[in-house]
């Protein structure tokens, strides 16, 4: 089983393999190409994406600001018509109350109750000017 193999005779010399060029190198080489201009492609693609976006994104912007003012000019009557539809509320209910039915009367009549005491004010400067100038 162990047998002793005979060496190599001295008399032949070692051949040395020549290099010769694989067809692999040259697949290589050509697939980094093939990488790089994919990887090109790719950033040129982004970019016009990019540049697209950015220019509707442009367009968007004043609309989108002139609907916020537009926005902004509705709220503001929103709220004066719910302060005018609050007073025309309260009016109409104080119109239909039976409690102050006779007050309203007054109001819009000017008659007063048979009881009631009608009170004038006077200027105070004219009765201080009437009193000070002597009568003719």
């Amino acid at each position: 089983m162990n047998a002793i193999q005979p060496s190599r005779p001295p008399s032949q010399p070692i051949q040395k393999r020549r290099v010769i060029p694989r067809p692999k190198r040259h697949l290589r080489q050509r697939s980094y190409q093939v990488m790089a201009l994919e990887s090109t492609a790719k950033i040129a693609v982004n970019f016009v994406i990019t540049a697209v976006a950015a220019s509707a994104l442009a367009q968007l912007l004043p609309y989108h600001w002139s609907q916020q003012e537009k926005l902004r000019e509705i709220s503001t009557e929103v709220k004066q018509m719910e302060g005018h539809v609050n007073g025309l509320q309260a009016e109409f209910s104080r119109n239909f109350d039976p409690q102050q039915a006779k007050s309203i009367r007054q109001q819009q009549g000017y008659r007063f109750d048979p009881r009631q005491r009608q009170v004038v004010l006077m200027n105070q400067d004219r009765q201080e000017y009437e009193q000070t100038e002597p009568s003719p």
